[in-house]
């Protein structure tokens, strides 16, 4: 070993190696036996000592347990990593500015993660049972001497940090405390608290102290693992207990911003659907918190963790299909592909990420801590997902660690567990994505919207990602097209012409429109309606950086998608295109395409114009329909790119890959140009000119305003009102997705409001015949004579559909009802301390928070109910956001109040008293509507003629400021909105 200046021996602790060799030779024993070798290491620890308690825990997750070193695939895997740490040991060359000369300290931060994520490889070969090199004792000196080394110059107690504090936080300090770990016995005590006194420099409690900034989301759980496991390491019982109390604000369901939403989004960098990258890692995290601290003194309650235990089916299953994740939740990570610092360069991709997916929620299934029954429930589906993964089988994933090869081999093995088959079904998700699965396909949506960014580059990632949440279009099959995206698809495709996306062909530098999400379109209509099976998706389009806007939907029937496009615009001065697929054929790939029964050429470079063919088809994949007229362009070529194109840290190695491509050219600034194609997963050329000739979906209307279409098969009609309008049976007095669904006599009617600007939708059906309904909260079926006419209450459901289901039968009568909207006849807001004599009843908004002196407000609304008939329903309906340095989510609280206040005149020190509580509703920091449910009051007012009512709006307990629309706004004023006999 080279010297370095002022050399320090390596503070290796003393021989004989009494307990390590106790430990080797329990582990020893324990694999001749078959018995787990980390438990028997565990009896050496005195039972009584929590914290070796929990580091041994922490040894089981990193090496494994219940395999045999001696078998397959675990030879590999143990082989390759002995291999990496023998390499990493003979190339260690500690000198004054790095430890290996290709990562050089000093100013790229990256290297310091990089050169402890070696060490914890080395530490992994000496610790885990079934390498050449467990229990070397050169390695574990070589160890020590590396972290020595680095702990003394570069990842210090008293260093700077530069570059991405994502390494001096996270990085760097998850793999020192590994090392801390796997090393047990054989580090000193004066190297472990210069390990721990770094850490604590870098990553002090106040990291956790709110949940803000780099401090959410998966942030959030791998910065509460630094500092538990710096606990463990350095037994430090506060720093525990601060690490397990810090996970506690990832665990509730959010509405804004980063974290889990009730609808299973998953959101990170506060635009982002993120949930197969720092989805992942927040999974990945968690399961191993909740494992490492069961059942000790630190543990998290598992009711506590119960919406992260749901989450499992609502937020990680529906994006899991034959082992992948889909790309379309997995932001810039779909560029990382083949690493220059990878050393055995593997390539990451959806496979890989879905098998990482699947390893914690097996992880999570077998910590003991989640309820049995969903824990059954996950090995189930995860069976089902290692079994249909016949692309990239799970045990053979070289990406996979021992522990985790381990778990799926003995589920596999597991006669007990029945695997779950692919459901089902449909979901659209807040986060502006949809999933559509059949029996033999799947699909899926990326759309973006002012909630949503159109994509997300960082650190030199995912450059040329511009147009990937356009509308692109995924999918696969069960046994075809699950290496669409996952054989170099992202290095090599043209990146204008992304499947189901609508683009202007400008050209777009890499990294167009600002890093970390910065670009987000101006549009707010992005989702759609669905009855948990059918439905219909859109997106009002808006162009990166661009003039181009359109209105392009989806209708995602039983075995096809019909997708439709209107109003496309553009001055850019190229031609917009619509893309119908862009296949990647492989290296080789020669899949012939059948046009109208005949095959076309499948020579590199042939290209086509189709002028009038209806039915294309290409073998293995699927096949496209297109109304009589289209003009469809064909192309077959060749493309080459390299992963360094797309990403500053990808492979340079050169990469060609062949693709077919379907389009629609709109032309050059085009001005309301449309389209119609049916995409049909798995259909042969045959399949696809039968449905030509008999179509099964029929479209009602292709505009700008309104995209409908019909389905026989289904019983389908499905519209997209992007403003009030009528389609077909179906007219709504606003923005919102309408689905309608006739069965066996059955009408069920799904509305939402994908825009997300309406606090109510009027919805009326031209079908006569129903006589029984039964509906969703905020859903009321105010008559069916002549029609059908509902009135949702879309506001503040972000999005979400709500559902009626009306029948002939008189089992559940309808009682016609009206509906109307009453305005304040006054308000106005309060503030107490020395604002307690000011009067704001001619403010624009109204304010609500409950804080200190001074800064407590309340929001008063006065309304006329006394000419109204017997009230059903009350909602009173403001809009407007959270606005305060301390949060983005707080709850709102309405009572009744005395009305002899008036809005001229009303202050803090003359404000009526607060009543009794009535309803409560949520604000964040994203403008929206919040109704809170007042019924009684306003039904009791109206009984007896009150023309005085009034209302205030505060929070019972210390909340964030809320700013509120008031009735002197220009727009979003509040109102009450009754439903009456």
């Amino acid at each position: 070993m080279n010297d370095v200046p002022h050399p320090r021996p390596a503070r290796i602790a003393a021989r004989p190696l009494t307990r390590r060799r106790l430990l080797l030779a329990a582990a020893a024993t324990a694999l001749a036996t078959g018995t787990d070798w980390t438990a028997a290491a565990a009896g050496a620890h005195a039972a009584a000592d929590p914290y070796a308690t929990l580091a041994d825990r922490w040894r089981q997750l990193l090496v494994g347990t219940g395999y045999d070193p001696a078998a397959e695939p675990f030879v590999t895997a143990l082989a390759t990593t002995a291999d990496q740490a023998a390499g990493y040991r003979a190339a260690m060359t500690p000198a004054a500015a790095s430890l290996w000369p290709d990562l050089p300290l000093g100013s790229v931060s990256a290297n310091v993660t990089g050169s402890l994520t070696r060490l914890r490889t080395m530490a992994l070969a000496y610790a885990q049972p079934g390498t050449s090199l467990t229990g070397d004792t050169g390695l574990a000196a070589a160890v020590a001497t590396g972290l020595d080394h680095l702990t003394t110059h570069a990842y210090t107690p008293a260093t700077t940090g530069y570059g991405n504090w994502w390494d001096w936080q996270i990085g760097a300090p998850e793999a020192l405390l590994d090392v801390c770990v796997l090393m047990a016995g054989q580090l000193d005590a004066a190297l472990l608290a210069t390990c721990c006194a770094a850490v604590d420099h870098f990553v002090p409690d106040s990291a956790v102290a709110s949940y803000t900034g780099t401090s959410t989301g998966a942030n959030r759980v791998d910065l509460c693992r630094v500092i538990g496991l710096r606990g463990v390491v350095g037994r430090d019982s506060a720093k525990i207990t601060t690490a397990s109390a810090a996970l506690g604000p990832v665990f509730p369901y959010v509405r804004y911003g980063d974290g889990l939403y009730a609808d299973g989004s998953f959101v990170q960098h506060s635009y982002l659907p993120y949930t197969g990258s720092y989805g992942a890692v927040l999974l990945d995290g968690l399961s191993r918190m909740l494992w490492l601290l069961a059942d000790s003194a630190w543990a998290v309650d598992p009711a506590a963790a119960q919406n992260l235990f749901d989450s499992v089916a609502t937020a990680w299953a529906p994006f899991l299909y034959n082992g992948l994740v889909m790309d379309g939740v997995s932001g810039r990570a779909i560029s990382r592909g083949v690493q220059l610092a990878d050393p055995l360069k593997l390539q990451g991709d959806d496979h890989r990420r879905g098998h990482a997916v699947i390893g914690d929620i097996l992880r999570l299934a077998n910590s003991g801590v989640a309820p049995a029954a969903q824990a059954a429930a996950w090995r189930a589906a995860a069976k089902g997902w290692l079994q249909r993964d016949l692309y990239s089988p799970y045990l053979a994933d070289r990406t996979v660690a021992v522990p985790e090869l381990a778990r799926a081999q003995a589920l596999l093995a597991d006669t007990a567990v029945t695997a779950t088959a692919e459901p089902a079904g449909h979901r659209i998700f807040a986060m502006d994505r949809a999933v559509h699965r059949r029996a033999g396909w799947a699909a899926s949506v990326s759309m973006c919207s002012a909630r949503t960014t159109f994509y997300e580059n960082g650190n030199g990632e995912n450059v040329r990602g511009w147009h990937t949440n356009n509308g692109m279009t995924y999918w696969w099959g069960a046994g075809f097209g699950n290496g669409q995206y996952s054989d170099a698809f992202w290095p090599t495709v043209d990146p204008y012409r992304l499947p189901g996306t609508t683009v202007s062909t400008k050209r777009l530098a890499d990294g167009a429109g600002g890093t970390w999400g910065a670009a987000r379109p101006d549009a707010v209509w992005a989702g759609g309606a669905t009855d948990g099976s059918i439905a219909a998706v859109g997106q009002d389009l808006r162009g990166l950086t661009s003039t181009l806007t359109g209105r392009k939907s989806w209708f995602f029937l039983d075995d096809s998608v019909l997708c439709l496009g209107a109003g496309i615009t553009c001055t850019d001065g190229v031609p917009v295109e619509t893309v119908l697929d862009n296949r990647n054929l492989g290296a080789t790939g020669t899949h012939a395409l059948t046009v109208d029964g005949t095959v076309q050429p499948s020579t590199l470079g042939w290209t086509q114009q189709f002028s009038g063919a209806r039915a294309f088809a290409l073998a293995g994949f699927g096949a496209c329909v297109v109304p009589a007229g289209a003009q469809v362009h064909a192309l077959r070529e060749a493309r080459t790119g390299a992963w360094s194109d797309i990403n500053a840290g990808g492979d340079t190695a050169a990469i060609t890959r062949r693709y077919l491509t379907l389009w629609l050219d709109h032309g050059t600034d085009p001005g309301g140009a449309s389209y119609e194609y049916l995409l049909m997963p798995g259909a042969d050329a045959a399949t696809a000119a039968a449905r030509a000739a008999a179509p099964r979906a029929v479209v009602l209307a292709n505009t700008a305003t309104v995209q409908a279409v019909t389905d026989s098969a289904s019983g389908t009609t499905a519209a997209n009102f992007f403003a009030a309008g009528t389609a077909g049976p179906i007219t709504v007095d606003g923005p919102c997705s309408v689905l309608l669904r006739e069965q066996s006599g059955t009408l069920t009617v799904c509305v939402a409001d994908p825009s997300r600007t309406a606090a109510t939708v009027r919805v009326t059906i031209a079908r006569t015949g129903c006589a029984s309904a039964q509906s969703d909260p905020g859903l009321t079926v105010l008559g069916v004579s002549g029609a059908v006419t509902l009135l949702a209450e879309t506001g503040g459901t972000q999005g979400a559909s709500l559902r009626a289901t009306l029948t002939a039968d008189a089992a559940h009568p309808v009682s016609p009802g009206t509906a109307r909207a009453l305005a304040p006849t006054a308000d106005s807001y309060v503030r107490d301390g020395s604002y307690a004599g000011t009067n704001y009843g001619s403010d624009t908004t109204l304010t609500v928070k409950n804080d200190a002196t001074g800064y407590a407000r309340i929001a008063l609304l006065g309304f006329d109910p006394s000419a109204l008939p017997a009230v059903r329903r009350a909602v009173l309906w403001v809009h407007g956001a959270v606005a305060d340095s301390g949060g983005v989510q707080t709850s709102l609280q309405a009572c009744a109040v005395d009305g002899t206040w008036t809005e001229t005149a009303v202050t803090w020190a003359n404000r009526p008293a607060l009543g009794a509580a009535l309803g409560t509703g949520q604000a964040t920091a994203r403008a929206d509507w919040t109704g809170l449910d007042v019924t009684s009051a306003v039904a009791a007012a109206a009984a007896a003629g009150t023309p005085g009512f009034a209302l205030a709006l505060w929070q019972p307990a210390k909340g964030l400021a809320v700013v509120l629309s008031s009735r002197q706004a220009g727009s979003f004023q509040p109102f009450l909105e009754v439903v009456t006999d």
